[in-house]
């Protein structure tokens, strides 16, 4: 394609040249591609190309490109442009972009709108600023400057102190030649076509660059002998020339299609530089984190007045700090934001950092400081270390928020902001739970009715309707008609007795084991009679609620690994038995694909972060008392991968390490497959003093400041039992040195791995710094972690297993129902699930008020339920309810809105 024209032997040398030059960069950018595809074999650069018509790209595509192309129409505006530039930026699919539009297109505004990490042209000012201050090596240059450069500097032409004109060029293209030139020491002009001066500027010129086709009007005759001429009024994409041959008339060189030609190689060579930073920022690296920082005050103000004093970074920014694209983010306000799925398909061959679980000692019922220890470990760890970090917590019911205990974002300066959105609805997760949960209620008692009050047929043609004249099954129905062993998909095909087998689910009512749920406590709706309306034709039974984080769709949520899995859960779930003793399933009552669109936003970790601006993954939040107690498998597999191989993800266990931390490992651990690398046990000087024998512990009783009985045995119990490598001792104001002091030795004389007291309550990250250096090296000792049963052992079995290894109990005893649903779920065949205690949290027993280390005490099994699509057997001790009620003076008491502010008041 290369113009010979008259040049003899040295021309043809010339040009055969360029052809070797342009080969050269094409395979060097081909061997570089290789090697990168080596190492991830499914990537390929895809380089986006908005254009106003479609162009011969063969060049671009022999070179191992992808192109995507977006044709628009002649007359798009500038603000439909635009719009397609912003979605390729924000596709991580693509790499790079390059503009194939009209010159009078080419508006700043235009040109800006792209991302400058996939601006390969280098027309964004920010590219070209770069570029201006000598970084070249961190932007992307345009291709033609480039090209001009190479193809005069190969053909032996001197720039120093040589003067270069550029005529017709504008903007980018312009400044980066000029740039490009001085920087060799020439001297630059600039000029447009029609500039009076033109004819003078031409005879002064030792280089002149067309940077636009050359009027008619202008002879050649001003351009003088000898100089060197090289025109860049060239589409290289599509190989069109701009304007004629301007002949052979010099002694100079006329470089047209080389420059074409070049551009496009090294555009090439710009796109393959894309792929390959674009690949490693895939890959681990330490977080550029600005930490926000912290003023402590003394006395330490409450919970709410520090949150509100410290203005969080906005979520995007943090995000994008710990390596977050801008489309696996849905921002919720300023401060939140979730984390889409996809992110794991990206970062699947990135190594998992190292996971620690947070447990604490049997609490009082205000709670140990879990939570508080967490935040601050991730604080220190992140804020004061420099090690990446992320803390997985659950979402707090509302129930003891306005109950209780309070909110869960932790405490003083340790906690999760800002805190009065972490403690109410969030991103509205727990709202998704219940309206999932409470339509599959709702189905169950609708099915009961229509079944007990129409024919098989009736039945039939209600559930399957005619349409306009079509009848067909949904999806769903015809799983069901699979299931069945019916293998029609005509509804006019089945039989009158495959009709009846399809229309009847026939639930037995007194098996039912699915409640209806409410996120607040309400101890009057632990035992309701329903269906008392006359339209319900006389069917009522008794039922109740439960809170909704008991509900197994909560549990769903916190132990699934993707959207699919999710939905197989949902589908799974046991809500009766029918009347052959077979058990009906969510699928069975064709409300599977329903519960999964409630859910489909729910199942994404909620991004927030700590008063020290370091990430938090807030998601699900099952009670560890009465359910298995923990954030989001999703949650800590996403943060493991975000942290990378040096980094921490720190998850908490609900209540005690008798409940929390055994149901992380043995149903949790299972479910994930992730194994912890350390675990933090919190004590608090105030729940061993109430273990000792002490006084109890309420929000209107002052801590005791004596009593240090049976300190030893409570500690060693933990320790031992869970093997615990780093105990925490979590101060508060009234202690002592001296019982600080005994605590930590008492700690490591059972057999922790390091005792360390914390302040971060008081002063933030900074007061865990010693804690954070203790589990850094107690992680890397390794792990001899092992679950505490094999699942194939009986129910029976497994719970006694818990009962004496754990609680320290002589035996358990069933109660007659207790011992007809272990019989009734073995026999259906999910005896091999593990086991989820509903237990009180106060005490290792089942009795609240027994503290301290209780022995040789029968364990009461007062019910079991199933919960097949979560994977557990659920067993109640006692007279365990799973509908807490309100205190006399609940916290709603304090609770208050500045209706001019528009803050919340009182939240602690």
């Amino acid at each position: 394609r290369c113009r010979l024209g008259s040049w003899g032997a040295q021309g043809t040398d010339c040009v055969l040249s360029f052809l070797s030059q342009c080969r050269e960069v094409i395979q060097n950018s081909k061997e570089v591609l290789s090697l990168l595809q080596e190492k991830n074999p499914t990537f390929k650069p895809v380089l986006a190309i908005i254009q106003v018509s479609r162009k011969n790209l063969v060049f671009l595509l022999q070179a191992g490109l992808n192109i995507t192309h977006i044709c628009l129409p002649p007359d798009s505006s500038e603000a439909e442009i635009i719009d397609e530039i912003l979605k390729i930026n924000e596709d991580t699919r693509v790499h790079g972009l390059a503009l194939q539009i009209s010159e009078n297109s080419f508006s700043n505004k235009v040109l800006n709108a792209l991302k400058p990490e996939k601006d390969v042209d280098g027309v964004t000012d920010i590219n070209l600023g770069r570029l201006v201050r000598g970084d070249a090596h961190e932007c992307y240059v345009s291709p033609v400057a480039r090209a001009v450069i190479e193809l005069l500097e190969k053909s032996g032409v001197n720039l120093d102190g040589k003067k270069m004109l550029v005529i017709g060029a504008h903007g980018s293209l312009e400044a980066a030649l000029q740039c490009l030139f001085q920087r060799r020491g020439s001297m630059t002009m600039s000029s447009q076509w029609k500039t009076p001066q033109l004819q003078s500027k031409l005879h002064e010129a030792d280089i002149v660059v067309l940077g636009s086709p050359k009027p008619e009007e202008i002879p050649l005759s001003w351009i003088q002998p000898g100089t060197t001429v090289l025109n860049c009024s060239h589409d290289f994409l599509s190989g069109k020339l701009g304007c004629g041959s301007l002949g052979v008339h010099f002694n100079g060189l006329i470089a047209e299609d080389d420059v074409s030609l070049l551009a496009a190689a090294l555009r090439i060579q710009n796109m393959v530089s894309s792929g390959r930073r674009w690949l490693r920022e895939q890959q681990h690296t330490r977080w550029r984190l600005h930490c926000l920082k912290l003023q402590p005050l003394s006395p330490v103000p409450s919970d709410l007045e520090i949150s509100r004093a410290q203005t969080p970074k906005a979520v995007e920014v943090l995000a994008k700090e710990i390596g977050l694209l801008a489309d696996e983010i849905e921002i919720y306000g300023k401060s939140k934001a979730k984390v889409r799925l996809s992110l794991l398909e990206r970062l699947k061959d990135q190594a998992d950092g190292k996971y620690v679980l947070v447990a604490g000692i049997t609490p009082t019922p205000l709670g140990e400081g879990k939570s508080t220890v967490t935040v601050g470990l991730v604080q220190a760890l992140t804020a004061h270390l420099n090690i990446n970090s992320f803390a997985c917590l659950r979402q707090p019911s509302q129930g003891p928020t306005f109950g209780v205990k309070g909110g869960a974002a932790g405490g003083g300066y340790a906690q999760v902001i800002p805190m009065e959105e972490f403690n109410l609805h969030l991103t509205g997760d727990i709202h998704a739970i219940t309206a999932a949960n409470n339509l599959l209620a709702a189905a169950i008692d609708t099915r009961i009715l229509h079944e007990n009050t129409q024919t098989d047929k009736a039945l039939y043609n209600r559930l399957v309707p005619s349409v306009n004249g079509v009848r067909e099954f949904s999806s769903i129905q015809l799983a069901r008609l699979k299931k069945l062993g019916i293998n029609k998909t005509d509804p006019n095909a089945l039989t009158e007795e495959e009709i009846g087998k399809f229309a009847r689910l026939n639930i037995d009512p007194s098996t039912i084991t699915w409640q209806r749920v409410l996120d607040t406590n309400d101890r009057f709706l632990r035992k309701i009679t329903i269906g008392q309306a006359p339209t319900e034709k006389g069917y009522s039974r008794q039922a109740q609620f439960d809170i909704a984080v008991a509900s197994e769709i909560m549990a769903v949520l916190a132990l699934t690994d993707s959207l699919v899995d999710m939905k197989e859960r949902l589908g799974r779930m046991v809500v009766a038995s029918d009347k052959n003793g077979q058990p009906v399933t969510a699928e069975d009552l064709g409300v599977t694909g329903a519960l999964t669109v409630l859910m489909k936003d729910a199942i994404k970790p909620n991004l927030m972060q700590t008063l020290e601006g370091t990430p938090v993954f807030v998601h699900a939040g099952p009670f560890a008392n009465i359910a298995h107690g923990n954030s989001s498998v999703l949650a800590d597999k996403i943060a493991l991968k975000l942290v990378g191989e040096e980094g921490f993800v720190v998850t908490e266990a609900g209540f005690g390490a008798d409940i929390g931390m055994e149901k992380f490992f043995n149903i949790k651990c299972r479910a994930s497959g992730l194994v912890p690398n350390a675990v933090v046990l919190v004590a608090t000087v105030r729940a061993l003093k109430m273990h000792g024998g002490g006084p109890g512990v309420s929000l209107l009783l002052p801590s005791s400041k004596h009593t240090f009985l049976k300190i030893s045995l409570s500690l060693k119990t933990s320790l031992n039992e869970y093997r615990c490598k780093t105990t925490n001792v979590f101060i508060t104001r009234t202690d002592t040195r001296a019982e600080i002091d005994l605590v930590c030795e008492l700690a490591k004389r059972a057999g922790a791995f390091d005792a360390v007291p914390c302040y971060h309550w008081s002063i933030g990250g900074k007061g865990s710094v010693e804690l954070a250096r203790a589990v850094r090296d107690a992680a890397n000792k390794g792990s001899r972690f092992r679950f505490l049963y094999d699942v194939q052992l009986p129910i029976v079995e497994k719970i006694r297993t818990i009962a004496q290894a754990v609680y320290g109990a002589r035996d358990i005893e069933l109660s007659p129902e207790a011992q007809s649903k272990i019989d009734r779920y073995t026999q259906q065949g999910f005896g091999n699930l593990p086991i989820c205690m509903a237990k009180t949290h106060l005490s290792l027993s089942h009795q609240p008020d027994k503290k301290g280390v209780p022995r040789d005490f029968i364990l009461p099994i007062s019910d079991v339920r199933a919960s097949i699509g979560a994977g557990f057997i659920y067993p109640l001790v006692g007279t365990m309810s799973t509908m807490p009620g309100l205190p006399t003076r609940p916290c709603f008491y304090d609770i208050d809105l500045d209706t001019e502010t528009e803050q919340v008041k009182g939240l602690f």
